[in-house]
Formats: C-alpha cells, sequence, structure tokens
C-alpha cells in the first residue's frame, strides 16, 4: 500500500529524503542567525560581510552535524523493505526524525542564553559537571520560566519542521523488473554511507583530518566569533567520549623547554617567614567591569559601578587592573587559583586525568603547619566541589550540611551569600591559626535574585546580574566588618578575585581578551608593601605562586603554571582556552593559535577593541609563539604523563 498525505505533494523517494535533509541544513543556518541576535552584544566586530563569510563556513559544520544525527533515519528511509510505504512505517520514520532533530533544536535553543554565560558553545562535557547537581529539576524548570521565549521558539522549530516534512510524501520508483528496486536501494545506501563519511569529516581527501571546533577559526576574525559558525549539536558530538589532551614536541630538549618556560618552583630556604592567615574569596561572576575603581573612563569618568565596599578596599590593597580568569566555568576556577592548574582543553575536574597527583595551596600550606578549609553554601557535592577540595587536601569542607539552617535556602542553589559569610568569619574564629581557607561565593546567579528584604535596596543596573552583585558586595562589607573584630583579622592576607567573568553591558567587555576579566585584590591589613595598582598582566593561577612567596614558604618544591606577581622578575602572561584554540596575552600583543596554526593576532596598544588581524601584516607577534608553544607543551604534556608534582 503507498502511502500519501492529503496536504503534501507526492515525490521520487530520493528527492524527498534530499529535500528532508536539507531542511535541517536550512533551520541550522536559521538557529546561527537567531543565536546572532540573541548574542550580537558579544561580537562588537562583527559587520556583513564577515557575518556571510561565517554563514557560509556554517554549512560545513550543519552538514556535518545533521549527517551524524540522521545516520540512523537515512538507513532506516533507503532500505527496500516491503512495508516500507506503508502508513504505519513512514509514521515511525518521522517520530524518529522529529525526535532526533528536536534534539538538536533543543541544545541549539538552549545556547542561546546559556552562551551568554559561559561564552563558548556547550561541549559534552556540559554533563559531566551538571551530573553532580542535585536540583537539575528545579534549574530547568526555573530556566523555562525565565527564558519562556526560547522554549516557545524550540517549540515551533519542531512544529515547522513536521510540516515542512510532511510537505512532500516519497512515492516507490516502479521498475519492470521487481529486482531491479532492492537493487537501486543498495546502490543508494551505498553512496549516501560514501558521502555522509565525506560530510561528517569535512572533505574528501585522504589526508584531511575530520573536522573539529578549532576548523571554525578559518572562517572569522577571532576565536569568539567561532561560536557563530559553530552549531551545538556538532560541539558535543566532536567533543563525546574525545580524550581532551594531546601530547606535542614543539621542543625536542628539556633544556630548551625550560629555558623559555618553567613551571617548577624552587622555594628560597633563606626567605624571612611571614606565616599570616590566607583567606580567598572567589566571588561567582563578579567580572571587571562592575567595579567602578577599574573603570574609570567608563562613561566619561562618571561611572560608578556595583561593588562601592570593594572599591573602598580597593584604596588600601594591591590591585591588579589587568587581571584574566583561566577559565570560562566556575569549575575552572578551584584548580587554576588554589592549584595553579588552568583551564585549557577541559576543565581539569572533569577531565580523564582529574586523578593526577596535585600540590595545592592548602597541601603545601599545611606543611607550613596550617589548617585548611573549604566553603561553598551549595548542597554539598555541588559542581563537585567537595570532591576537588578533598583532592587539594583540605582538611574540611563545610557546606550547607554544616551550615545546617535551611530558613537561608534561596530556594535554587544554596545559602544565601551574608548569612553565609557570617557563618565563615564565626567558623574561621574557631580555628587554630596560622590556618588558610577558601570561600566560593554563590548568590550572584540565576535566577538573579536578593533576599525578599534587600528588594529594591540595591541598583537593577543594565543587567538582572548586577543588583546580585551589589547584594553579595554588601555581604562583603559585612563580613569585614564582623571579621576585623575577631583576633586573627590583623594577621591575615585576603585575596579576593571572581571564579570566572560574566555577560558585560559596554562593547569592550565583548572582545575575546576582556571576556575573562575579572578583579584580583590582595589586602593585608596595615601591611603598606600591599597597596597601589599594578597594571601589567596577571591571572588566576598567578595567586597560589605569589601567596606562597609572601608567606615565606620554604618546603618542597612545586609545579605552578603561573608567575608570582610580586617578583618584578617574573613573566607576566595570561592564557585561556577558547573554541579548540589558546589565546596568550604577553606584552602588548594577544595571539590566537589552535596547536598547529596561528588563527589570528592583535596588538593591543593599538587596537584595543582587537578590530585589525595582523596575522599577515605584522610578524612581530611571532616572538612570543615560543611562549605560547611551551606553555601548550609543559601542560599537556604534564597532565598527561600525570606531572603535576615535583618527584
Amino acid at each position: 500500500m503507498t502511502f500519501t498525505n492529503k496536504s503534501g505533494k507526492t515525490h521520487n523517494e530520493y528527492i524527498v529524503l534530499i529535500y528532508r535533509l536539507l531542511l535541517i541544513m536550512l533551520f541550522y543556518s536559521a538557529f546561527r542567525i537567531v543565536f546572532y541576535l540573541f548574542n550580537a552584544s558579544a561580537f562588537p566586530n562583527l559587520d556583513f560581510n564577515a557575518f556571510i563569510t561565517i554563514l557560509k563556513g556554517g554549512l560545513m559544520f550543519d552538514l556535518s552535524a545533521m549527517l551524524y544525527l540522521n545516520g540512523l533515519y537515512a538507513l532506516l528511509y533507503i532500505l527496500p523493505l516491503p512495508f516500507k510505504f506503508s502508513k504505519a512505517y513512514q509514521y515511525f520514520l518521522k517520530t524518529i526524525y522529529l525526535f532526533i532533530n528536536g534534539l538538536g533544536f533543543a541544545l541549539n535553543s538552549i545556547d542561546l542564553i546559556y552562551y551568554q554565560f559561559i561564552q563558548k558553545r556547550t561541549t559534552y562535557n556540559v554533563f559531566n559537571i551538571l551530573e553532580n547537581e542535585t536540583n537539575m529539576t528545579k534549574l530547568w524548570g526555573q530556566f523555562i520560566i525565565d527564558y519562556w521565549y526560547v522554549a516557545l521558539l524550540f517549540i515551533a522549530s519542531v512544529w515547522l519542521l513536521s510540516i515542512a516534512y510532511s510537505a512532500l510524501q516519497p512515492t516507490k520508483i516502479k521498475f519492470s523488473n521487481r529486482w531491479f528496486y532492492p537493487a537501486v536501494s543498495i546502490v543508494a545506501l551505498a553512496l549516501f554511507s560514501g558521502f555522509s563519511i565525506i560530510g561528517m569529516r569535512g572533505g574528501y581527501k585522504h589526508s584531511t583530518r575530520p573536522i573539529n571546533m578549532a576548523n571554525a577559526g578559518k572562517y572569522v576574525n577571532t576565536p569568539d566569533e567561532m561560536a557563530l559558525v559553530l552549531n551545538t549539536p556538532f560541539c558535543v558530538i566532536r567533543t563525546w567520549g574525545k580524550k581532551s589532551f594531546t601530547s606535542y614536541s614543539y621542543f625536542k630538549t628539556e633544556e630548551e623547554l625550560q629555558s623559555i618556560y618553567h613551571p617548577v618552583y624552587i622555594p628560597d630556604t633563606a626567605v624571612v617567614q611571614n606565616k599570616k592567615n590566607v583567606v580567598i574569596f572567589i566571588l561567582e561572576s563578579f567580572s571587571r567591569e562592575l567595579f567602578g575603581s577599574l573603570n574609570k573612563n567608563l562613561d566619561n569618568g562618571t561611572y560608578k559601578g556595583y561593588t562601592p565596599f570593594l572599591d573602598s578596599l580597593a584604596q588600601h590593597s594591591l590591585v591588579f587592573n589587568h587581571a584574566y580568569a583561566n577559565g570560562r566555568k566556575s569549575i575552572d576556577a578551584m584548580p587554576s587559583v588554589l592549584a595553579s592548574i588552568p583551564a585549557l582543553v577541559l576543565p581539569y575536574v572533569v577531565s580523564e586525568y582529574s586523578s593526577n597527583q596535585i600540590n595545592g595551596l592548602p597541601y603545601l600550606l599545611k606543611k607550613e603547619g596550617y589548617q585548611t578549609a573549604f566553603f561553598h553554601g551549595a548542597p554539598n557535592g555541588s559542581m563537585g566541589f567537595d570532591s576537588f577540595a578533598n583532592v587539594a587536601k583540605f582538611d574540611e569542607y563545610k557546606g550547607m550540611n554544616e551550615f545546617n539552617n535551611d530558613d537561608e535556602f534561596d530556594g535554587m542553589w544554596g545559602i544565601w551569600d551574608e548569612p553565609f559569610f557570617q557563618f565563615y568569619a564565626d567558623e574561621m574564629n574557631k580555628m587554630k591559626e596560622p590556618f588558610m581557607t577558601s570561600l566560593f561565593s554563590l548568590s550572584s546567579h540565576h535566577p538573579f535574585k536578593v533576599p525578599e528584604q534587600y528588594t529594591d535596596v540595591f541598583p537593577k543596573g543594565t543587567l538582572p546580574l548586577h543588583q546580585c552583585v551589589g547584594y553579595t558586595d554588601n555581604a562583603l562589607r559585612q563580613f569585614f566588618n564582623k571579621a576585623k573584630e575577631m583576633p586573627w583579622y590583623e594577621n591575615t592576607l585576603f585575596v579576593i578575585t571572581a571564579d570566572h567573568s560574566s555577560r558585560g553591558h559596554y562593547d569592550i567587555a565583548h572582545i575575546s581578551t576582556n571576556k575573562f576579566q575579572i578583579p584580583l585584590i590582595f589586602f593585608s591589613p596595615g601591611d603598606s608593601t600591599l597597596q597601589g595598582v599594578d597594571e601589567r598582566i596577571a591571572q588566576q593561577i598567578d595567586i597560589m605562586p605569589t601567596v606562597l612567596d609572601y608567606i615565606g614558604y620554604k618546603q618542597e618544591p612545586y609545579v605552578a603554571f603561573g608567575n608570582n606577581l610580586l617578583d618584578d622578575n617574573s613573566k607576566r602572561f595570561a592564557v585561556n582556552y577558547i573554541n579548540d584554540s589558546y589565546q596568550l596575552l604577553h606584552d602588548n600583543y594577544v595571539v590566537h593559535f589552535d596547536g598547529q596554526n596561528i588563527i589570528s593576532a592583535f596588538d593591543t596598544d593599538k587596537d584595543s577593541m582587537l578590530t585589525t588581524n595582523i596575522k599577515d601584516t605584522n610578524k612581530e607577534y611571532l616572538n612570543h609563539l615560543p611562549l605560547m608553544k611551551t606553555i601548550i607543551q609543559q601542560y599537556n604534556n604534564r597532565m598527561i604523563e600525570d606531572r603535576l608534582t615535583v618527584e
């Protein structure tokens, strides 16, 4: 029995298959345009011609994703089954088609918003990150409520796809000999299989490597624009179960490698010790743009920011005006800040090398007699923070369980910052000096709420995050008001930084380098040596070696990928990872490198908005390539070989 649909025309079955597969390509291109419209402010340098190039380049990645997802559908469609054109079987095929491609549409839809938080396309490792969350149903429900228009867009896209799918219905090709039809089907299946292999790989030549996310660099000016070329299903598929780190051999000898960059620190045993307590605040989503004191030129000098307390504290602190996160997500921050391990390629804690031995601050400071503890107000186990705290050798982990008062639960993530910060101060008052602690804040996060008593207290600003930042800043004020009355306060080094940057309001915040900009403040009551503004580059992974130098650590050698910020002779750079490419900031240059080829380079002194790619016009940036290659080789090879400690 031939299946027909009164609402659709009939056509040659192979023409219909091509039509239905091309439909997915059309929808992916539409999602790419919508993705740009949702996130246009994140790409301030993109002009019309560049966007057309991106649309053309995106077709290769759309084709690959479409073929990966629709392989099973095409196989079941082409097979010469005797019941192939029955109504039931055609309905079955449509169900598979809509379900599989609905998943692809869902991933693209989620990234319309999620990109604003992580500034990259979602990859498979996000599932590893979320597996520790106990409130996923509530989080998804809140996401759908807050971004209902995205949910409607997704539903509408699947509905339109269903209508378009049925607009053409297949008819069986008739042959005089009944054996011709299965023979033609087998040939069609072979041709489709060959085309699929070519399309998935991104080329037909034997020398062609399967395309990955880094190949998007061919169509962009800067790596952050690669998110426009890519689609989320492709990124998830290409990172599914993949080994994350590649061994490199840019330099053949260890001597040559170490002469450029060596992450092993050998303490000076003659140093005078200053065993102050160490307190490290990691503030959720606190980007540099939020600080008035760090942005005195914004709004013609009238910008006040949203952190009045931290701005006042900065006047009595050593402030690094050009500090950068080494990752995009909260899960990247603990290894970067507390163990000097940047989030290159993948977050360390969800990589296949997360069981490597490391020498983080807690482990090293315990050798100097420090008691250590980590604090986070979320349910214990959230983000896997407790697991990393254990790997880093913290003596204690204190979370929502230890706080033990659900009346202060924010209804979504954990304990509100203000009461948890007070708890933090009280718990440190019970510890034996010297101690080292770290707190990861929580409230400056989606769904961007503050406690009821603070409604309309803090400036709403231009972004939903702003009032939450004001709330956390005030919670810090209350913490310091309490802490300064405690006996350990005067003998304490406070380090204040952020886990990662957040979506900015101003165009300058949206360029690839500044998407990583965060605060970095060192404050120690009464220490005049820790005051002023350092305009040189700094990064999260610099915190550990700087703290160890400050307190006069003199025990065993250790591995740290950052620099001692108190050493005027240290190399000052920042390294990040964007869409399968490395970003290095060094001196007045930023270079983007995918491990084999330069994607782009910019002179930040002459071009602060990174509008002019000098890759082919000014070769001076090549002087910085050896440093980048050395960092990559040291980091990747040490990760693979489990050499993150000194034997």
